[in-house]
Parts: structure tokens; sequence; C-alpha cells
């Protein structure tokens, strides 16, 4: 059973390491955030600001935002490692990085802590190999933005105990999140392996010109029922992820999910990233509303 309050480290402050920052604030942990980049933590802190002032303005929120970032301990080193109870990994999906990390944390993290990744591609029990605990890590794979989508995959290793799968679910929900429970270790998981066949389609479709992003998202949300089309997701995400997963999703073997074209790689050599760069498949203003328009593929 949990306790009131956890002590949660959090490593990696990007867009989806932050919003798991906040929500683990949010629902009364005492959060640590690291990350290699010290202007990340800065960015990530005023981005969490951001977040939590607009949900208060909507109510959604009892606190007041100043109370739930005093949870928030802006870290400069994975030392808290040695008083966590949970780890959650964010990093970039970059296998060798993300076993390094795990191996460095396993050495300074107490017996009892438990160890996830939010990875959304790479196995599970090949990042738990880097430690000497591989009964005690564990998937929580976040959507984003983490604030506002409620799944949470939680992805069983090979060698996940029973015991830490059933408790990494209980703890999604106890962030307010559902959890879906993976109960076999494969690249890609569940979510990722069906929205990268659906986004490698229409990324074909787009690049021959047979149909616009717009038209592919509006025919998957009215069509389909999906809130959000596969190009909005993908902007969201940023286009420097879903390249990172299709490449390794290939290195597993899974090439038939990484997406078809040079599409992709051009608008990556223009920086055009998603709403993080201001112009991806669609165009955004400093505060990551969308503009009418979209970006050129030229």
């Amino acid at each position: 059973m949990r306790s009131s309050m956890e002590k949660i480290l959090v490593v990696g402050a990007g867009f989806m390491g932050s919003g798991i920052a906040q929500v683990c604030a949010q629902k009364g942990n005492l959060v640590f955030l690291t990350d290699a980049e010290r202007s990340a933590i800065d960015n990530a802190i005023n981005g969490i600001r951001w977040s939590l002032g607009r949900l208060a303005e909507k109510g959604s929120i009892k606190e007041s935002p100043e109370t739930v970032l005093k949870r928030i301990i802006p870290q400069y080193s994975i030392q808290k490692a040695n008083e966590a109870d949970w780890i959650i990994e964010a990093v970039p999906e970059l296998e060798d990085l993300k076993k390094n990390l795990f191996a460095e944390l396993d050495s300074i993290a107490p017996s009892k802590t438990i160890i996830a990744s939010n990875t959304s591609s790479i196995p599970i029990s090949s990042l738990a190999a880097a430690t000497g605990r591989p009964d005690r890590v564990l998937g929580l794979h976040f959507f984003g933005p983490v604030p506002l989508m409620r799944l949470v995959e939680v992805v069983k290793g090979e060698l996940t105990s029973d015991e830490v799968f059933e408790r990494g679910a209980a703890f999604a929900v106890s962030l307010g999140k559902i959890p879906v429970r993976v109960t076999r270790d494969i690249p890609g998981f569940v979510m990722n392996r069906i929205f990268t066949a659906a986004f490698r389609e229409a990324l074909d479709l787009v690049d021959k010109g047979i149909v616009s992003p717009a038209e592919v998202d509006i025919g998957m949300r009215e069509g389909y029922g999906w809130k959000a089309g596969p190009f909005e997701i993908a902007d969201n995400a940023g286009l420097d992820t879903i390249e990172l997963i299709g490449k390794a999703l290939a290195s597993l073997g899974e090439g038939q999910l990484s997406p078809k074209g040079d599409l992709l790689t051009r608008m990556l050599k223009e920086g055009k990233l998603g709403k993080k760069t201001g112009k991806g498949f669609y165009c955004y203003d400093s505060a990551g509303r969308r503009l009418p328009g979209q970006a050129s593929f030229s």
C-alpha cells in the first residue's frame, strides 16, 4: 500500500519528464527532477508553472500552483536516487544512454526502490539487464501531454515480479491515470505499435501527394473517433522523437513499423520538429497554440 507521500526521482526534464514530475507533485508526492542540462530543468519548471496556472484558471486543481511547485525540487545530479521510492527515467530513446543510466541508478538506489522507464519502444528486459534488480524494473509509458492524457502502459519485463507489476498499475491509478497492463515485453509495446503502423501509412500517403496532413487528421477524428489525428500526435510528441522510435524499432527487427519515405528526414533537416520548434506538420505560436496553415514539406 502506498504512503500519502512518496519520494520520486524523475530523470529527464523534457516534455515527458516535466509532465510526469507535474502529475506526481499534483498528487502530493515529493519529486526530485533532474537533467543533464541545467537549462532543461529551468525550462521545465517554467513550463510546469504555466501548466499549473492554466489548470488553476479552469478550476482543475485545488491547490495553488506555487504549493504544487514546492514539491518539485530541481536536482543537478542523480544522487537523490539514494532516497527515492520510485525512479522514473524519461531521457531520449537511445538504448545505450538508458542502459548506462540504469546501471548508475542501480548502484545508488536502495534495494527497495522500483526503477521505471518511460520508454515507448525499447524492451524493458534490455534495460533491466543493466541492473542487479531486474525484478524491480518495469515500464511506465506515459502519453503526452502527461497532465492531460490519462493513459499509461504498464509493461512487465521478462523478470519483473508480479508484485512490482501490480504496484506499477496501482501507482498509475494513484496519479489519476488509467493503466493498460502489457504482460509481454515486445518492441514498441502495444499502443506505439498500433500508432506507428497508422503513422507510417499516413506519412506515405502525404509524401506521395495523395492527401494532406490536415485531411488525414480530420478523417481519423471524424471517421474513427480519435481525439487527435496522427500528424497532430506526431507534432506534440516531437518529430525527432518519432524518428528515434522508428530507428529503435528497426534495430530490434521491427522495420515494418518505421516511417516510409524520406519526408520525415527532410523535415528534421529543416528543423521542423513539431510544436517545440513552432513548425512541424502544422505551425504554432510561442505558446504552442496552433496557427492556421501548415508547414511546407518541400
